[in-house]
């Protein structure tokens, strides 16, 4: 329904990060607000995405560069390293609300604990949470010249590539975590993580503002009654999980937090350390 509000399109990520995004738009929080805010592809057209596809290239990242979608979330190294490739330019405005764990799971009974998977093929999707935190669970254990990491793609096709044994090992969030461990699988290691919210220029302070309101809003009636929105989550295990099935243990959600330069240069040291940004961005060209 067409109206006058000023519109706000999102990208699609995972269902469990953009919960607060959907139960927003279902609950009508974003109308409320003043705004139309509008999921600018499906979640059929993200599982299109391929390991092969490079990172600009995948749907959220050209939805956004090319002007069709004025935001998305991803994980917070990612969304530094989104904004230094891409070219439309943008900010990194908020912590998303999504507060969730990537899991290294398993079938194998020889692999119990981090220090067993020295040299082990990891399978993440590259440059996403799932790779950022496999390097932070398992750099320490390790060493980084141990830390084995294999590039796949949605968690989906990691968790198919586990099942079928062509990894003994893969990194994935709910409702994979919840999925994996019905069907017999173990944790090997855990690691809770906040995505950043991307932002275009044009999103004024106000819109900003309303829109982070409305998102909280969300996040109260989530933690409210989990299970009421839990079947967005489990939507994409194809009927493998039933939304009572998806364990609270594994992800939860709070208000939006905005980003601190601190916390930036903290990041991005990280980042710069491993080799995963070119690091010449300074913070006030990328944070809101």
């Amino acid at each position: 329904m067409a109206t006058d509000l000023p519109v706000v399109r999102i990208a699609p990520n995972n269902p469990v990060f953009d919960l607060p995004v959907l139960v927003g738009i279902e609950e009508k929080l974003f109308e409320k607000a003043g705004l139309d805010v509008q999921m600018s592809a499906s979640y059929a057209d993200r599982e299109k995405d391929s390991a092969e596809k490079p990172i600009l290239s995948r749907l959220k990242e050209q939805m956004f560069e090319c002007g069709s979608a004025d935001s998305y979330n991803v994980c917070e190294w990612a969304s530094i390293d989104r904004l230094e490739r891409g070219t439309r330019g943008g900010k990194l405005a908020a912590l998303r609300a999504a507060v969730a764990a990537q899991a290294i799971i398993t079938f194998d009974d020889a692999l119990q604990v981090p220090r067993d998977l020295a040299d082990v093929p990891v399978l993440v999707q590259e440059l996403t949470g799932s790779h950022y935190t496999t390097i932070q669970m398992l750099e320490s254990a390790l060493g980084a010249e141990h830390v084995n990491i294999a590039n796949g793609g949605l968690p989906q096709a990691r968790y198919a590539a586990l099942k079928n044994g062509t990894y003994r090992a893969v990194t994935v969030m709910e409702p994979f975590i919840s999925l994996a461990l019905k069907e017999g699988a173990h944790i090997i290691a855990a690691s809770f993580y906040r995505g950043g919210e991307v932002i275009a220029p044009s999103l004024t302070d106000a819109q900003r503002k309303a829109y982070y309101e409305a998102e909280n809003q969300a996040v109260d009636l989530i933690n409210r009654d989990f299970y009421k929105y839990a079947h967005h989550v489990c939507a994409q295990a194809k009927g493998g999980l039933e939304p009572r099935e998806l364990l609270k243990a594994f992800v939860h959600y709070k208000h939006v937090d905005y980003y601190d330069s601190t916390l930036f240069s903290r990041t991005y040291d990280w980042m710069k350390d491993r080799g995963l940004t070119e690091g010449q961005s300074e913070h006030g060209a990328l944070v809101v």
